[in-house]
């Protein structure tokens, strides 16, 4: 499940690596049991992707993070690779779909504070 949402980076929005990965999104498996996110995607309502493209496991009641700018990949930690903001700061949303296309859950926010807890 879509657990949280830092849509709105701490200071300026400069385009700078750090200043993306200001922005991200928690994703909590919520299940009693480990879940694969292989072929599960997260978008936004513009139709930006982040797509696990291999097994990817995450434990029950883990968390991971995709940040929007460039890193490495490791643990619960995810990099989506991009050079630019994904997370509109007045007012977004994000969808979690699994492999066959179905959504598993939703998160919306509105011009805030910055983030959301879903």
């Amino acid at each position: 499940m879509i657990t949280k949402v830092y849509y709105d980076s701490p200071g300026s929005d400069t385009g700078s690596n750090a200043s993306l990965n200001g922005e991200y999104i928690r994703l909590t498996n919520k299940r009693s049991t480990v879940i694969n996110l292989k072929g599960y995607y997260v978008r936004d309502k513009a139709g930006y992707v982040y797509s696990f493209t291999s097994d990817f496991k995450v434990a029950a009641g883990n968390s991971i993070i995709i940040y929007t700018g460039k890193g490495t990949n490791a643990g619960t930690k995810r990099y989506w690779g991009r050079s630019w903001y994904v997370w509109n700061n007045d007012g977004d949303a994000a969808y979690l779909r699994n492999s066959s296309g179905s959504l598993v859950d939703s998160c919306s926010w509105g011009k805030g504070s910055g983030y959301t807890n879903c």
